[in-house]
């Protein structure tokens, strides 16, 4: 679906949810997030139109059933679609209204590629039909999981165990498979080595992780060490990076919209 070394093919698309109802925020978004997809949520169609230009290959799912009567929502996703900073956007329909003139509509006359989903009462099922279809226009690209760049945000810092002490650090990115960080005085960590009882801080969740030095590297005469989780990470410590993460990328994705 996305174009042979785009940068889409290689980092995924970013899956913009439009105009969602509490149910898609508060259950559909947040089983999507512990999937690993990059999710934002918008409540401003024309900011968006103006992101959208920014990153070429998005996908906005729309609930046609929010904010702005049917004929113009027909107008918004044509004029996405016809604009030629915006026509690789993928668009798709997510909403409670399962009309089938409107599906043949938005379908069949208009070609939108990102499916139309019914939002139904069993919401694992449509959980799972979101899915679908984000795996088919291939969203996670190449990447295997997101990542947050912290290294300006205030509060997110890691404590290591180090010869009877606890050394300070900054991280600056996480996924959920490690992090990288620096320290304020160099603590010389040898590759391989297991640490337990890391602490991780993230703004005001505080984490215990165990991880294995990856290795270094030095950025801006600062050297950089990469820590990789161990297996045994717990999965309710997964979870909250993986919400911590959406909410950072969420934010970021908020100050552009404004």
């Amino acid at each position: 679906m996305s174009n042979a070394g785009s940068p889409s093919d290689l980092l995924g698309r970013k899956v913009f949810f439009l105009h969602p109802t509490a149910v898609v925020q508060n259950k559909i978004i947040a089983e999507l997030v512990q999937q690993e997809y990059e999710v934002y949520m918008v409540k401003d169609h024309n900011a968006l139109k103006r992101v959208l230009a920014k990153y070429p290959d998005s996908i906005v799912l729309a609930d046609i059933n929010e904010q702005m009567p049917e004929k113009d929502w027909e107008g918004w996703i044509q004029g996405i679609m016809n604009t030629p900073e915006t026509s690789s956007t993928i668009i798709g329909i997510v909403s409670a209204n399962d009309s089938e003139e409107l599906r043949h509509k938005y379908l069949d006359s208009i070609h939108i590629k990102g499916g139309y989903t019914p939002i139904k009462s069993d919401l694992d099922h449509t959980i799972k039909q979101i899915m679908e279809t984000l795996n088919k226009l291939e969203s996670k690209g190449r990447r295997k999981y997101l990542r947050a760049t912290t290294e300006r945000e205030a509060m997110t810092t890691v404590n290591l165990p180090l010869n009877g002490a606890f050394i300070n650090g900054r991280i600056r990115d996480i996924s959920v498979v490690g992090i990288s960080c620096t320290f304020d005085s160099e603590p010389e960590l040898v590759k391989n080595t297991l640490f337990k009882d890391i602490q991780v801080k993230l703004q005001s969740i505080l984490l215990n992780v165990e991880g294995i030095v990856f290795g270094s590297r030095v950025d801006d005469n600062a050297k950089i060490y990469v820590i990789l989780f161990t297996q045994r990470i717990d999965p309710v410590v997964r979870t909250k990076i993986r919400k911590y993460i959406q909410q950072n990328l969420q934010s970021k994705m908020d100050a552009e919209l404004k």
